[in-house]
Protein backbone atom coordinates (compact mmCIF):
# COMPACT_ATOMS: atom_id res chain seq x y z
CA UNK A 1 0.00 0.00 0.00
CA UNK A 2 3.07 2.56 1.13
CA UNK A 3 4.32 1.83 -2.86
CA UNK A 4 1.21 2.65 -4.48
CA UNK A 5 1.28 5.95 -2.44
CA UNK A 6 4.39 6.62 -3.63
CA UNK A 7 3.43 6.32 -7.36
CA UNK A 8 0.42 8.27 -6.46
CA UNK A 9 2.95 10.71 -5.01
CA UNK A 10 5.60 10.37 -8.00
CA UNK A 11 2.53 11.49 -10.43
CA UNK A 12 1.55 14.12 -8.08
CA UNK A 13 -2.56 12.15 -8.94
CA UNK A 14 -4.32 14.91 -7.05
CA UNK A 15 -3.00 17.39 -9.69
CA UNK A 16 -5.49 15.62 -12.09
CA UNK A 17 -7.99 18.41 -10.81
CA UNK A 18 -6.51 20.62 -13.96
CA UNK A 19 -7.14 18.86 -16.86
CA UNK A 20 -9.81 16.18 -15.84
CA UNK A 21 -12.64 18.34 -15.96
CA UNK A 22 -12.03 19.81 -18.81
CA UNK A 23 -12.07 16.31 -19.99
CA UNK A 24 -15.59 15.80 -18.85
CA UNK A 25 -16.60 18.64 -20.82
CA UNK A 26 -15.38 17.76 -23.89
CA UNK A 27 -17.20 13.79 -23.25
CA UNK A 28 -20.60 15.50 -22.10
CA UNK A 29 -20.30 18.11 -24.81
CA UNK A 30 -19.89 15.42 -27.84
CA UNK A 31 -22.83 13.47 -26.03
CA UNK A 32 -25.06 16.70 -26.27
CA UNK A 33 -23.89 17.95 -29.84
CA UNK A 34 -24.20 14.14 -31.18
CA UNK A 35 -25.05 11.15 -29.71
CA UNK A 36 -26.76 10.97 -26.64
CA UNK A 37 -30.05 9.82 -28.52
CA UNK A 38 -28.11 7.10 -30.62
CA UNK A 39 -26.46 5.72 -27.92
CA UNK A 40 -27.20 3.25 -25.37
CA UNK A 41 -25.90 3.83 -21.39
CA UNK A 42 -23.62 0.60 -21.36
CA UNK A 43 -22.00 2.30 -24.10
CA UNK A 44 -21.69 5.75 -22.84
CA UNK A 45 -20.78 4.02 -19.51
CA UNK A 46 -17.98 1.90 -21.36
CA UNK A 47 -16.56 5.30 -23.35
CA UNK A 48 -16.70 6.81 -20.58
CA UNK A 49 -14.68 4.40 -18.46
CA UNK A 50 -11.68 4.26 -21.40
CA UNK A 51 -11.74 8.09 -21.44
CA UNK A 52 -11.19 8.09 -17.37
CA UNK A 53 -8.56 5.29 -17.81
CA UNK A 54 -6.84 6.88 -21.18
CA UNK A 55 -6.89 10.22 -18.94
CA UNK A 56 -5.20 8.53 -15.80
CA UNK A 57 -2.54 6.91 -17.73
CA UNK A 58 -1.46 9.57 -20.06
CA UNK A 59 -0.61 12.03 -17.24
CA UNK A 60 0.92 9.47 -14.97
CA UNK A 61 2.95 9.06 -17.85
CA UNK A 62 3.74 12.56 -18.45
CA UNK A 63 4.32 13.19 -14.84
CA UNK A 64 6.45 10.06 -14.18
CA UNK A 65 8.47 11.03 -17.34
CA UNK A 66 9.17 14.26 -16.32
CA UNK A 67 10.21 13.55 -12.66
CA UNK A 68 12.65 10.70 -14.05
CA UNK A 69 14.39 12.80 -16.89
CA UNK A 70 14.79 15.78 -14.06
CA UNK A 71 16.10 13.88 -11.55
CA UNK A 72 19.49 15.15 -11.56
CA UNK A 73 17.93 18.62 -11.72
CA UNK A 74 15.47 17.65 -8.89
CA UNK A 75 18.26 16.22 -6.66
CA UNK A 76 20.25 19.66 -6.81
CA UNK A 77 17.02 21.61 -5.95
CA UNK A 78 16.49 21.93 -2.28
CA UNK A 79 12.89 22.29 -3.10
CA UNK A 80 12.26 19.06 -5.23
CA UNK A 81 15.04 17.49 -3.82
CA UNK A 82 12.70 15.10 -1.19
CA UNK A 83 10.99 14.12 -4.36
CA UNK A 84 10.30 9.96 -4.62
CA UNK A 85 13.23 9.15 -7.33
CA UNK A 86 16.31 12.24 -5.89
CA UNK A 87 15.55 10.78 -2.67
CA UNK A 88 15.87 7.09 -3.38
CA UNK A 89 12.05 6.06 -2.89
CA UNK A 90 11.39 4.85 -5.98
CA UNK A 91 14.40 3.79 -8.12
CA UNK A 92 14.92 5.64 -11.71
CA UNK A 93 14.51 2.03 -13.55
CA UNK A 94 11.10 1.10 -11.55
CA UNK A 95 9.64 4.90 -12.75
CA UNK A 96 10.71 3.50 -16.31
CA UNK A 97 8.40 0.43 -15.77
CA UNK A 98 5.69 2.59 -14.36
CA UNK A 99 5.56 4.71 -17.28
CA UNK A 100 5.78 1.38 -20.07
CA UNK A 101 3.00 0.31 -18.48
CA UNK A 102 1.43 3.53 -18.20
CA UNK A 103 1.95 3.88 -21.91
CA UNK A 104 0.47 0.71 -23.04
CA UNK A 105 -2.43 0.78 -21.18
CA UNK A 106 -2.61 3.98 -22.83
CA UNK A 107 -2.86 3.02 -26.20
CA UNK A 108 -4.92 -0.52 -25.21
CA UNK A 109 -7.62 1.96 -24.02
CA UNK A 110 -8.16 3.90 -27.34
CA UNK A 111 -7.80 1.06 -29.65
CA UNK A 112 -11.34 0.27 -27.78
CA UNK A 113 -12.53 3.91 -27.99
CA UNK A 114 -12.56 4.55 -31.72
CA UNK A 115 -9.74 4.37 -34.99
CA UNK A 116 -9.09 8.27 -34.28
CA UNK A 117 -8.25 7.97 -31.02
CA UNK A 118 -5.36 5.34 -31.52
CA UNK A 119 -4.60 6.78 -34.98
CA UNK A 120 -3.33 9.65 -32.42
CA UNK A 121 -2.57 8.22 -29.29
CA UNK A 122 1.26 8.32 -30.53
CA UNK A 123 1.16 11.82 -31.62
CA UNK A 124 -0.54 12.60 -27.97
CA UNK A 125 2.09 10.66 -26.64
CA UNK A 126 4.85 12.83 -28.11
CA UNK A 127 3.22 15.89 -26.87
CA UNK A 128 3.00 15.34 -22.94
CA UNK A 129 6.96 13.22 -23.18
CA UNK A 130 8.38 16.33 -25.44
CA UNK A 131 7.69 18.50 -22.62
CA UNK A 132 9.82 17.16 -20.45
CA UNK A 133 12.87 18.38 -22.66
CA UNK A 134 11.60 21.79 -23.26
CA UNK A 135 13.42 23.13 -20.46
CA UNK A 136 16.39 22.74 -21.72
CA UNK A 137 16.02 24.74 -24.73
CA UNK A 138 12.90 26.93 -25.27
CA UNK A 139 11.69 29.58 -22.51
CA UNK A 140 8.18 28.36 -24.18
CA UNK A 141 8.06 25.63 -22.28
CA UNK A 142 4.74 26.42 -19.97
CA UNK A 143 2.94 26.87 -23.13
CA UNK A 144 3.99 22.93 -24.35
CA UNK A 145 2.82 21.83 -20.81
CA UNK A 146 -0.41 23.95 -22.06
CA UNK A 147 -0.70 22.01 -25.23
CA UNK A 148 -0.27 18.73 -23.43
CA UNK A 149 -3.41 19.49 -20.59
CA UNK A 150 -5.28 21.05 -23.85
CA UNK A 151 -5.87 17.47 -24.99
CA UNK A 152 -8.25 16.73 -22.46
CA UNK A 153 -11.48 18.41 -23.97
CA UNK A 154 -10.77 17.59 -27.70
CA UNK A 155 -9.56 14.05 -26.84
CA UNK A 156 -12.60 13.53 -24.73
CA UNK A 157 -14.54 15.10 -27.17
CA UNK A 158 -12.95 12.83 -30.29
CA UNK A 159 -13.61 9.59 -28.01
CA UNK A 160 -17.33 10.48 -28.47
CA UNK A 161 -18.25 12.05 -32.08
CA UNK A 162 -14.77 10.68 -33.95
CA UNK A 163 -14.63 14.14 -34.95
CA UNK A 164 -13.08 17.23 -34.65
CA UNK A 165 -15.25 20.93 -33.75
CA UNK A 166 -14.81 24.47 -33.09
CA UNK A 167 -16.39 23.93 -29.47
CA UNK A 168 -14.26 21.80 -27.84
CA UNK A 169 -10.92 23.65 -29.76
CA UNK A 170 -11.89 26.95 -27.97
CA UNK A 171 -11.54 25.18 -24.85
CA UNK A 172 -8.89 23.22 -24.93
CA UNK A 173 -6.92 26.80 -26.04
CA UNK A 174 -8.50 28.31 -23.54
CA UNK A 175 -6.46 25.31 -21.20
CA UNK A 176 -3.35 25.66 -23.05
CA UNK A 177 -3.51 29.53 -21.78
CA UNK A 178 -4.66 29.12 -18.21
CA UNK A 179 -2.24 25.76 -17.88
CA UNK A 180 0.82 28.39 -19.12
CA UNK A 181 -0.34 31.36 -16.99
CA UNK A 182 -0.57 29.38 -13.92
CA UNK A 183 2.95 27.44 -14.74
CA UNK A 184 4.61 30.44 -14.73
CA UNK A 185 3.18 31.70 -11.51
CA UNK A 186 4.82 28.47 -10.47
CA UNK A 187 8.14 28.73 -12.07
CA UNK A 188 8.54 31.52 -10.00
CA UNK A 189 9.91 29.80 -7.27
CA UNK A 190 12.65 28.06 -9.08
CA UNK A 191 13.83 31.62 -10.73
CA UNK A 192 17.48 31.32 -9.07
CA UNK A 193 17.65 27.73 -9.61
CA UNK A 194 16.76 27.84 -12.89
CA UNK A 195 19.19 30.51 -13.85
CA UNK A 196 22.53 28.86 -12.00
CA UNK A 197 21.75 25.63 -14.28
CA UNK A 198 20.96 27.46 -17.44
CA UNK A 199 17.50 26.07 -17.42
CA UNK A 200 14.56 27.95 -20.06
CA UNK A 201 11.47 29.43 -18.30
CA UNK A 202 9.94 32.36 -18.64
CA UNK A 203 10.79 33.78 -14.64
CA UNK A 204 14.50 32.52 -15.62
CA UNK A 205 14.60 35.17 -18.96
CA UNK A 206 12.31 38.15 -17.77
CA UNK A 207 12.56 37.80 -14.12
CA UNK A 208 9.38 38.03 -11.53
CA UNK A 209 7.85 41.38 -12.45
CA UNK A 210 7.55 40.98 -16.16
CA UNK A 211 6.40 37.14 -15.91
CA UNK A 212 3.53 38.16 -13.92
CA UNK A 213 2.39 40.52 -16.53
CA UNK A 214 2.66 37.33 -19.33
CA UNK A 215 0.70 35.38 -16.71
CA UNK A 216 -1.42 37.89 -16.87
CA UNK A 217 -2.42 37.94 -20.49
CA UNK A 218 -2.50 34.33 -21.28
CA UNK A 219 -5.00 34.29 -18.21
CA UNK A 220 -7.02 36.87 -20.10
CA UNK A 221 -6.82 35.15 -23.20
CA UNK A 222 -8.05 31.68 -21.27
CA UNK A 223 -10.96 34.29 -20.07
CA UNK A 224 -11.80 35.15 -23.55
CA UNK A 225 -11.95 31.98 -24.85
CA UNK A 226 -14.34 30.35 -22.29
CA UNK A 227 -16.57 33.73 -22.69
CA UNK A 228 -16.67 32.78 -26.81
CA UNK A 229 -17.19 29.11 -25.97
CA UNK A 230 -20.35 30.41 -24.35
CA UNK A 231 -21.61 32.41 -27.36
CA UNK A 232 -20.60 29.81 -30.23
CA UNK A 233 -21.94 27.25 -27.74
CA UNK A 234 -25.37 28.38 -27.20
CA UNK A 235 -25.25 27.34 -23.33
CA UNK A 236 -27.90 27.33 -20.69
CA UNK A 237 -27.25 30.56 -18.90
CA UNK A 238 -26.02 28.39 -16.19
CA UNK A 239 -22.97 28.18 -17.87
CA UNK A 240 -22.34 31.85 -16.49
CA UNK A 241 -21.98 31.18 -13.04
CA UNK A 242 -18.86 29.15 -13.62
CA UNK A 243 -17.74 31.59 -16.16
CA UNK A 244 -17.43 33.99 -13.16
CA UNK A 245 -15.79 31.45 -11.09
CA UNK A 246 -13.34 30.68 -13.14
CA UNK A 247 -12.06 34.64 -14.31
CA UNK A 248 -12.72 35.24 -10.30
CA UNK A 249 -10.60 32.90 -9.57
CA UNK A 250 -7.61 33.70 -12.54
CA UNK A 251 -8.17 37.45 -10.82
CA UNK A 252 -7.74 35.94 -7.33
CA UNK A 253 -4.26 34.34 -8.24
CA UNK A 254 -3.01 37.21 -9.87
CA UNK A 255 -3.76 39.24 -7.38
CA UNK A 256 -2.02 37.88 -4.61
CA UNK A 257 1.22 36.78 -5.83
CA UNK A 258 3.49 39.61 -5.88
CA UNK A 259 7.34 40.14 -7.41
CA UNK A 260 7.88 40.84 -3.91
CA UNK A 261 6.40 38.38 -2.03
CA UNK A 262 5.90 34.59 -3.11
CA UNK A 263 4.64 33.28 -0.02
CA UNK A 264 1.26 32.49 -1.99
CA UNK A 265 2.52 30.95 -4.41
CA UNK A 266 1.39 27.41 -3.86
CA UNK A 267 -2.12 28.98 -2.66
CA UNK A 268 -2.51 30.71 -6.37
CA UNK A 269 -1.63 27.28 -8.00
CA UNK A 270 -3.28 24.44 -6.06
CA UNK A 271 -6.61 25.79 -4.49
CA UNK A 272 -7.32 29.10 -7.34
CA UNK A 273 -6.82 26.67 -9.74
CA UNK A 274 -8.57 23.20 -8.62
CA UNK A 275 -11.52 25.73 -7.39
CA UNK A 276 -11.56 27.35 -11.16
CA UNK A 277 -11.87 24.17 -13.17
CA UNK A 278 -13.97 22.06 -10.83
CA UNK A 279 -16.98 24.87 -10.23
CA UNK A 280 -16.60 25.53 -13.99
CA UNK A 281 -16.85 21.74 -15.01
CA UNK A 282 -19.98 21.41 -12.75
CA UNK A 283 -21.77 24.71 -14.07
CA UNK A 284 -20.74 23.91 -18.07
CA UNK A 285 -21.74 20.12 -17.76
CA UNK A 286 -25.07 21.78 -15.32
CA UNK A 287 -25.87 23.49 -18.24
CA UNK A 288 -25.63 21.02 -21.01
CA UNK A 289 -27.32 18.32 -19.10
CA UNK A 290 -30.56 20.97 -18.87
CA UNK A 291 -30.09 21.33 -22.60
CA UNK A 292 -30.39 17.62 -23.21
CA UNK A 293 -33.22 16.57 -20.62
CA UNK A 294 -35.07 20.07 -19.91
Amino acid sequence: MSQVKNYLSLVKFSHTIFAMPFALIGFVLGLRDHFIHQTSVDQVGFKFFLVLVCMVTARSTAMAFNRYLDRHFDKLNPRTAIREIPAGIIKAEKAMVFIGINMAVFILATYFINAICFYLSPVALFVILFYSYTKRFTYLCHLVLGIGLSLAPIGAYLAVTGSFDILPLLFSFAVIFWVSGFDIIYALQDIDFDQSQSLYSIPSQWGLKQSLSISRVLHFLSASLVIAAYFVGDFHFLYLFGLLIFIGMLIYQQSIVKPYDLSKVNLAFMTANGIASIVFSVFVIGAMLIQMYL
